[in-house]
């Protein structure tokens, strides 16, 4: 935002004109002396509140909702987390992918379809397309001399039967060795010059239509070639919805947006950046598109809402050790079990030696660090010496644990190369002993615990007023 701009919104908000309203889109709330219209709120509530959504909300519901998530960008503003490179360099790369393609007129696709037309026709050259049909008798490059007689003497008899009358496509599906075109009778695409070996290019251009070569050898073998037809290319009307599908599929309108943003940086001559320029044309297309608008800004204020969220609550939580032991002590009666679990695990092992060496492995480490000691210890080369299922279980969980722990009748698959069995741990019959055993729950409940807190400050730092006149008319205005 320019100097100007910010001297003309210092003053409205001075003047106390932040409830003014136009006619057609008046303001539903302010936020933190920030004026939300109506058309902001339609637009957040309808997109969040569509056919496919879940866990829809009424508007008085979705109120509260809204009013969280803009207090929460007015914090992440006030961090200056909008400064930060890492935020700039994304929400600059979503931006422009919004708006450049916006820069591409039709007038622009029309003269690169036509440019790759005049591209494909001078490629083409004055021999223009050709189709031909063929049948190959294979013979590798690198074979020995006695398997090219061989192939030679059978191209010989196909090549004479040919001039004495056969069908060209009929013996073409009996007998060549392209399986590509032997089912199509022979039948090759249309191909311009370089696309083809050179023996093959030369013999076939050489030809007319219905004229059929002599035995042409190349390093596949040998060919005996039929010449089916000879064209230039039609006009460019003819081709021109394939070459805009071609572009569509190839994303070339991309390339177009590319070359027409470095085109205006250039001819600036210095004025403006790539950035500027992007800044300057999302503000232009957003000021005719308010779809567009708010969805930029959506993705603006998402990008901050999830720095900031990640920041205070999300990664914040899943850290703290400390508080998440003193909440999971608070709360311990909110993860007790139904039934005990085994904290423990079951394992498999090729000898009855091994069964105490692996349970001394652990028996004095955390139950966390199991799994590398484990690792490290037996399994650390190329040999599994030990199979192992490590965990919190419960019953039905695991049938070897069923039957050695839980003393259930049931059948425990022996594993093959593996015949000893064996569990190490112990029972956990009142639940959990630390949070680290319900770890997922736990950070899930603390983080929703840290967002209650941070959003009841939010409410106490930032002043927020709701029209609820306006609120009224939401998706139900002229």
């Amino acid at each position: 935002m320019n100097m100007k701009l910010n001297i003309l919104s210092a003053f409205v908000l001075m003047s106390g004109a932040v409830f003014a309203q136009t006619a057609d889109d008046p303001t539903i709330m302010v936020v933190n002396g920030q004026p939300v219209s109506r058309s902001e709120f339609e637009y957040s509530y309808n997109k969040n509140n569509s056919d496919g959504v879940i866990d829809k909300k009424n508007i008085d519901e979705y109120v509260d909702l809204f009013i969280n998530y803009k207090l929460k960008v007015c914090a992440a503003l006030d961090a200056k987390y909008d400064t930060l490179q890492s935020f700039k360099d994304e929400f600059a790369q979503y931006r422009d992918q919004q708006v450049e393609p916006l820069l591409v007129t039709d007038a622009d696709v029309e003269a690169e379809a036509r440019n790759i037309y005049d591209q494909t026709v001078a490629g083409i050259g004055p021999d223009g397309l050709i189709q031909t049909a063929h049948i190959l008798i294979r013979a590798d490059q690198q074979a020995p001399q006695a398997e090219w007689d061989a192939a030679k003497v059978r191209v010989d008899s196909i090549y004479a039967a040919l001039k004495d009358g056969a069908d060209f496509a009929e013996l073409a599906k009996k007998v060549s060795q392209d399986p590509g075109s032997a089912a199509q009778g022979g039948l090759l695409p249309f191909v311009q010059r370089g696309q083809l070996v050179k023996e093959y290019e030369d013999a076939a251009f050489a030809l007319q239509p219905g004229q059929m070569s002599g035995i042409v050898q190349s390093p596949y073998g040998y060919h005996i070639i039929l010449m089916k037809e000879r064209k230039m290319l039609e006009p460019f009307e003819f081709h021109h919805d394939n070459i805009i599908r071609f572009m569509e599929q190839r994303n070339i309108r991309e390339h177009i947006a590319s070359q027409k943003v470095t085109k205006m940086v250039e001819e600036s001559h210095g004025a403006l950046t790539k950035e500027q320029l992007m800044e300057q044309k999302a503000e232009e297309f957003s000021a005719k598109d308010i779809e567009l608008k708010y969805l930029i800004q959506e993705y603006h204020d998402g990008l901050l809402l999830y720095e900031i969220s990640n920041r205070l609550v999300w990664d914040k939580a899943a850290k703290d050790e400390a508080g998440l032991e003193k909440f999971f002590k608070q709360h311990k009666k909110k993860y007790a079990w139904d039934e005990p679990r085994y904290k423990g695990m079951a394992y498999h092992v090729k000898e009855q030696s091994q069964v105490k060496a692996v349970a001394d492995c652990v028996k004095k480490l955390k139950f966390d660090d199991w799994a590398n000691a484990l690792r490290t210890t037996f399994n650390a080369d190329s040999v599994i010496r030990i199979r192992v299922e490590k965990g919190i279980f419960k019953k039905g969980d695991n049938a070897l644990i069923d039957s050695a722990v839980f003393k259930k009748d049931t059948t425990v698959t022996k594993l093959k190369d593996y015949p000893i069995d064996a569990v190490y741990g112990k029972v956990l019959k009142k639940g959990p002993e630390d949070y680290t055993d319900v770890k997922g729950l736990v950070v899930a409940d603390y983080q929703e615990q840290l967002e209650k807190e941070w959003v009841a400050d939010l409410r106490r730092r930032y002043a927020v007023t709701v029209d609820e006149k306006v609120l009224k008319t939401v998706n139900n205005h002229e």
